[in-house]
């Protein structure tokens, strides 16, 4: 059993930045690639970034330069800096291991939007 727990969300202006936070427990090792994702309404959940155990990110296009993705081994947290946010990052975020599917265990997401 593995628990993920988003915070930090909220309503945020464009151009705005958030920090999103994830405590996660359960057989994750410090080997482990962590990943956000988000989804969208009417749209498919997405992976935004990725972190390696050897602290290679991937991010992805849409938020590349605007998002940071970190890792803190030692409090079992990830979080994700996010800058100069869009409208159209307006999603709910949540965390998880890296190729997660629907089948494994997930968070309740923390909700982004970016509006005026």
């Amino acid at each position: 059993q593995v628990q993920f727990v988003e915070s930090g969300g909220g309503l945020v202006q464009p151009r705005g930045s958030l920090r999103l936070s994830c405590s996660f427990h359960g057989t994750i090792f410090s080997s482990s690639e962590m990943a956000w994702y988000r989804q969208a309404p009417g749209k498919q959940r997405e992976l935004v970034a990725r972190r390696t155990p050897t602290g290679r990110t991937n991010y992805a296009d849409s938020v590349k330069g605007r998002f940071t993705i970190a890792r803190d081994n030692i409090k079992n947290m990830l979080y994700l800096q996010m800058n100069n946010l869009k409208p159209e990052d307006t999603a709910v975020y949540y965390c998880n291991q890296w190729g997660a599917t629907l089948g494994d265990s997930w968070g309740q997401g923390t909700q982004v939007t970016v509006s005026s």
